[in-house]
């Protein structure tokens, strides 16, 4: 389950990488991002009402109203980051999304931690002839809708799909890993059916991808 990952390729690279239109390119002067986590903004690449491709800014995880059990009380929104690839054809939270909005999550590594006081974070990337190799990973978004403790609220959300952790993965998450796309494989997640983009969902080659860094700290990006 990935909780935080990095996205540090420039805006230019960006839409080489991923095809988009230099009119078609909303994130400005975009920084670097070391660190990422739920509720923060992260760049996304989508397709327009045109079924053009757009480089934009969401906040990741699909909110819904929380409530506390024991008062009732309106709390913050949850923020729902992963969806399971066994679940997003099913469940009615991501079902509509993956039929109709998917999207690329663009990123240079995911981040999974091990144990606890303190939790080891361990750094994935893929192996290449850069430092950080660009990759994307399978995303969904939405127009979240939901109660918060000042009303009712809404935002653009996007959510990351995970998928069977492979053999790098598994010994510091045993059960899941983010879902990775080939970078031939981008048209067909983008705009495929239902079936052909769920064929993508699999595990990203384990000799593909290298461990970057582990260490132990409370608040931890890539560096």
């Amino acid at each position: 389950m990935c909780n935080l990952y990095s996205n540090t390729t420039a805006v230019e690279a960006m839409r080489n990488l991923f095809k988009v239109p230099l009119d078609a390119d909303h994130l400005g002067n975009a920084e670097p991002l070391t660190a990422i986590w739920p509720k923060y903004l992260g760049h996304v690449v989508r397709l327009d009402k045109e079924g053009a491709r757009e480089l934009v800014s969401l906040s990741w995880g699909f909110r819904t109203t929380k409530t506390s059990k024991k008062t009732g009380k309106i709390l913050q929104p949850a923020a729902w980051n992963n969806a399971r690839d066994d679940k997003v054809q099913s469940v009615g939270l991501w079902k509509e999304s993956f039929h109709e909005r998917r999207c690329l999550i663009p990123g240079t590594s995911f981040c999974e931690a091990k144990g606890r006081s303190p939790a080891t974070y361990h750094w994935f990337g893929l192996r290449g002839d850069d430092a950080r190799p660009p990759f994307a990973f399978a995303g969904m978004w939405t127009r979240s809708r939901f109660e918060a403790p000042d009303g009712q609220d809404e935002c653009e959300t996007y959510t990351m799909i995970t998928t069977t952790a492979n053999d790098l993965v598994k010994p510091v998450h045993p059960d899941r890993m983010p879902a990775i796309l080939q970078p031939d494989d981008y048209e067909q997640w983008l705009a495929g059916s239902a079936k052909e983009a769920g064929d993508l969902l699999r595990p990203f080659p384990a000799d593909a991808m290298r461990l970057i860094k582990s260490g132990a700290e409370e608040r931890h990006d890539e560096g």
